[in-house]
């Protein structure tokens, strides 16, 4: 960690790949004593910050309905937290999420490049990759008898908040195979890919479960190949259903019979309570409200309290119906904003990169806004990290449709003008990677 922080000075980009990788994988959480604890993140976002102001090549944050809706739900969490039924605990956990925020706006101002782009995504995968290929491996090892865990003191800790993580990732490693000739890593990510997908299962979280089934249909609406996708879903869900153990079918078949299980039932009660204080409450309920004393004003079962498990639910209670608008507004933009861009690049083999990577970007999209119905993860980095994405790829084929024979879409980590040259299709193709079966 120390040893990046001459590169970050240097090259203020450096900071958002660094400080992702330590946010996503808590590599200390793997270590004992003082490190346990230490603040590596805070010390490099302090890093960060003063390489920005150094810095000399970084953008403004792009202006528009998302980035303006987004910036009014920002400030709505700070007067929620005012009005806050737990006003302590709130004031905790809005300055985590404004910590994790201020560092999405590093990347909006410094990411400005395909290489940038490509390189946060290679963090994000092999930093929450890393638990899925492990869980994979475990899962091989044990013949699926235990639950796969998330990285300790994080956003995904819990079986199910990384099982959805994962599936939001996999599409990530899928675009990063497409993205290189290299064999071997085409190999890796492919196998990265199958270790993944058994620790979704592994997970034995029912939420995942119904999210594969809703990513998968999507999919199939969205993909050139309907057959041999389908064709593929259907052997490798026989394959995995075969493999795991009867106590994960009796799992997944409670979702029949949500009326006598527990969980499901604190869920809907944790529901409950978030429409209730949003209703009587403009601001909702603030940050953390959930307590034995809230329930009891707003919760049909006072005794039974819970988190909402839900990200909309979550934000209702957490900010009211306004916040939850807001939050509901800024998905839509983002989405809108990726079809956009697929509109503008699916004729421009230039922009071959930015076409399949928003595609991408929209599967993971739907793996979060389906399963995230069931977890809590309206503040995890992730789903922000990849709307911030969407928002620069726009800006980069924006700036290729204004200027077609600029080379500034492709660019270079070292921040060198590449004089223009005419490449032949082959080098063409070294360039943009191979094409996406999708």
């Amino acid at each position: 960690v120390f040893g990046s922080i001459p590169f970050i000075l240097r090259n203020a980009y450096i900071g958002v790949l660094v400080w992702s990788w330590l946010s996503y994988m808590n590599p200390h959480r793997f270590g004992w004593g003082f490190a346990y604890d230490f603040p590596f993140a805070q010390i490099i976002a302090i890093v960060l910050f003063v390489a920005t102001v150094a810095c000399k090549d970084r953008r403004t944050i792009p202006f528009n309905g998302l980035t303006f809706f987004w910036f009014i739900f920002l400030c709505w969490m700070c007067v929620t937290t005012l009005f806050a039924l737990q006003p302590d605990p709130a004031l905790i956990q809005l300055i985590k999420v404004l910590k994790i925020q201020l560092v999405i706006v590093f990347t909006l101002i410094l990411i400005h490049k395909k290489e940038h782009i490509i390189a946060l995504i290679w963090v994000i995968v092999l930093s929450i990759g890393f638990f899925g290929v492990k869980g994979g491996v475990f899962t091989i090892l044990t013949g699926g008898s235990f639950r796969v865990w998330g990285p300790p003191s994080s956003f995904i800790e819990d079986n199910n908040e990384l099982a959805i993580a994962l599936l939001m990732l996999l599409p990530l490693i899928y675009y990063l195979k497409t993205q290189t000739n290299n064999f071997w890593i085409q190999r890796g990510l492919l196998v990265a890919m199958l270790l993944c997908t058994l620790s979704v299962f592994a997970s034995y979280s029912r939420g995942a479960f119904l999210t594969i089934g809703v990513v998968s249909v999507f999919l199939l609406m969205k993909t050139r190949h309907k057959f041999v996708v389908l064709t593929l879903l259907l052997i490798g869900g026989v394959a995995v259903l075969t493999f795991l153990p009867s106590k994960w079918h009796e799992r997944i078949d409670t979702i029949q019979n949500y009326e006598q299980d527990a969980s499901a039932m604190g869920r809907i009660n944790a529901w409950t309570y978030s429409v209730n204080v949003a209703s009587d409450r403009l601001t909702g309920g603030g940050f953390s409200s959930w307590s034995t004393l809230t329930f009891h004003l707003y919760a049909p079962n006072p005794n039974d309290v819970h988190a909402a498990h839900s990200i909309y639910f979550g934000v209702l209670g957490d900010h009211g119906w306004i916040g939850l608008l807001l939050f509901l507004l800024i998905l839509l933009l983002a989405w809108r904003t990726g079809t956009w861009i697929l509109k503008n690049t699916k004729s421009i083999e230039e922009l071959k990169w930015a076409y399949d990577l928003v595609f991408f970007l929209q599967i993971s999209m739907v793996a979060y806004c389906f399963g995230g119905a069931f977890l809590s993860l309206a503040y995890f980095d992730l789903p922000w990290h990849l709307i911030a994405i969407i928002l620069l790829v726009k800006r980069l084929v924006q700036e290729h449709l204004a200027n077609p024979n600029s080379s500034e879409i492709i660019g270079n980590v070292e921040n060198v003008c590449i004089k223009r040259q005419k490449t032949t299709k082959s080098s063409h193709q070294n360039i943009i990677g191979e094409k996406t079966s999708f």
